[in-house]
């Protein structure tokens, strides 16, 4: 009796999946073999291909508590929950919290820069991770989270706006959807780069805004606000404000690095 058409014709598929595979996996080797994974900060060979060599591991700073409330800056010590830093009390900004997974030290660095000026984007999962982890306190009652825009000119020449990739990756994780398209940046400015304080905040002042399409997605929700790099906080605390304008209920902010002058003491 002769071989059912339909069972010939599945014998032949999953055939043909086997043998895709085994070329796939020869390929991967293949790859491997002539091009090494290397690591992203120093360059060297990895054994396994993923994440960081164990040299650049051990200098990468992530920031654990304790830590101000509000700002998440690192304490020398513990002095209890809730504590705020002289900054905090001092300058605080529109955003409730920020929380950041390292320090911007010289491993973090590369990392930033080889995502955003030389198209790593296969390093977001990897960051998207360590956010993920450091901002956890901040998902529980979260409605969204939001990129921190690129002006489009800066966007057609970067092609790809990298805090909208990271929160795409941590919202996958964290199980938070975010809105994209929501905050615009309406006016073309100068990098923050080699700004002082009080420069950086002029010149994101009256930058952003609200879209109007996106004014029924921002009213009354909890908002994260998602960017690589926390300097002065101005871009950030910028951001607030035109969410919190726009009707949001609450706003914090989760970046992968942030800038850490000396050690500091809780009042």
């Amino acid at each position: 009796m002769a071989e059912p058409l339909v069972d010939r014709k599945a014998g032949l598929g999953a055939g043909a999946a086997r043998i895709r595979g085994a070329l796939g996996s020869i390929c991967r080797f293949a790859l491997d073999v002539a091009l090494p994974p290397l690591c992203p900060s120093c360059r060297e060979p990895l054994g396994d291909g993923i994440g960081l060599c164990a040299a650049c591991w051990s200098k990468l700073s992530f920031i654990e508590p304790p830590y101000c409330a509000r700002l998440g800056i690192p304490f020398v010590y513990d002095p209890g929950p809730g504590l705020l830093s002289m900054e905090a009390i001092a300058n605080p900004p529109a955003y409730d919290r920020a929380r950041a997974a390292v320090r911007y030290d010289d491993v973090a660095r590369t990392l930033v820069h080889a995502y955003k000026y030389s198209d790593r984007l296969d390093l977001a999962p990897l960051l998207g991770r360590w956010m993920a982890r450091a901002g956890r306190e901040l998902f529980e009652q979260a409605d969204g989270m939001v990129p921190v825009p690129l002006h489009w000119k800066r966007l057609w020449a970067r092609r790809f706006n990298q805090s909208a990739t990271l929160a795409a990756e941590i919202g996958k994780i964290a199980q938070i959807p975010v809105v994209n398209g929501a905050l615009a940046r309406v006016r073309h400015t100068p990098q923050q780069v080699g700004l002082t304080k009080t420069q950086r905040a002029e010149n994101v002042q009256g930058v952003f805004r609200v879209t109007d399409e996106g004014k029924a997605a921002i009213a009354g929700r909890r908002l994260i606000l998602v960017d690589d790099v926390l300097t002065s906080g101005a871009t950030v605390d910028a951001c607030a404000r035109a969410l919190l304008r726009a009707g949001a209920a609450h706003v914090d902010a989760l970046v992968f690095a942030r800038v850490v002058g000396a050690a500091k003491s809780p009042i």
